[in-house]
C-alpha cells in the first residue's frame, strides 16, 4: 500500500467566510470524522500545494492515508474531495477515520492483465475497457491497492462483468451485493476489421 501522509492543523473557525480566508492563504479546509464513537469530528486545514501533489497519484483515492494532527497520527480514507474547476486548487476535503475492525467502502482501480496471452489476442483481437474502477467493501486491513482482472482465458467476443473479477479474501464488490441486475460490464473482446477470427 502506498504511504500517503497528510500534515494537518486543527482549526476552530468554521463557515464559508473562514473557508474563503483559508483558501486565500493557500490552505484547504477539511474535516476528519467517524471511527471510534468517542471521537468527535475535527475541522482541519492542509497546505493546498502538498495536497494537490498527492492527489496527482491515482493510488491516493484507494489507499489508507495517515493524517498527522497535533502530534498524533490517524488512519483515514478520502470520502469527498471538491476541486476548483479551473485552478490547481482543492476547495474542501473530507476524511473518514478507520480502524482495523472498520468496514470501509471505497473505489479501487481495475488492472487488466495477460490479454496478450489469450487466443483472441494471438488472432489480432483487442480488448476494450468499459470500466476501470469498482467500489468495494472490506475491512481496512484487507483493502486491495487494485483488483486484477486476468484476461489470459478470455474468448473471442466475450463481455466481462464485475462478477468475472477474482476477489481477494474478505473483499466484496458493492454493486454485486445489490443483485444480478447490477453486474455491470467492465470490458469486451472485439476483432478489428480485417482481423482473423480466433480459432
Amino acid at each position: 500500500m502506498t504511504d500517503f501522509v497528510i500534515n494537518a492543523v486543527a482549526r476552530s473557525d468554521e463557515g464559508k467566510g473562514a473557508s474563503r480566508r483559508l483558501r486565500r492563504e493557500g490552505l484547504v479546509p477539511g474535516i476528519v470524522y467517524g471511527g471510534d464513537k468517542r471521537k468527535n469530528p475535527v475541522a482541519i486545514s492542509i497546505q493546498n500545494n502538498e495536497l494537490v501533489k498527492q492527489i496527482e497519484d491515482s493510488a491516493f483515492f484507494s489507499s489508507i492515508l495517515t493524517v498527522q494532527l497535533d502530534g498524533k497520527e490517524e488512519q483515514v480514507i478520502i470520502k469527498d474531495l471538491q476541486r476548483h474547476p479551473a485552478k490547481r486548487e482543492v476547495l474542501h476535503a473530507d476524511f473518514q477515520r478507520i480502524t482495523k475492525s472498520s468496514l470501509i467502502k471505497i473505489t479501487v482501480p481495475l488492472t487488466f492483465a495477460n490479454f496478450e496471452k489469450s487466443a483472441p489476442a494471438k488472432a489480432a483481437a483487442k480488448f476494450a475497457v468499459e470500466k476501470n474502477t469498482a467500489e468495494v467493501l472490506c475491512l481496512a486491513d484487507k483493502l486491495p491497492e487494485t483488483l486484477v482482472v486476468d484476461l489470459a482465458n478470455v474468448e473471442a467476443g466475450q463481455v466481462l462483468h464485475l462478477s468475472d473479477i477474482t476477489l481477494p479474501e474478505g473483499v466484496e464488490i458493492v454493486a454485486l451485493r445489490r443483485g444480478e441486475d447490477h453486474d455491470q460490464g467492465i470490458g469486451y473482446v472485439y476483432a478489428p476489421r480485417g482481423a482473423k477470427a480466433a480459432k
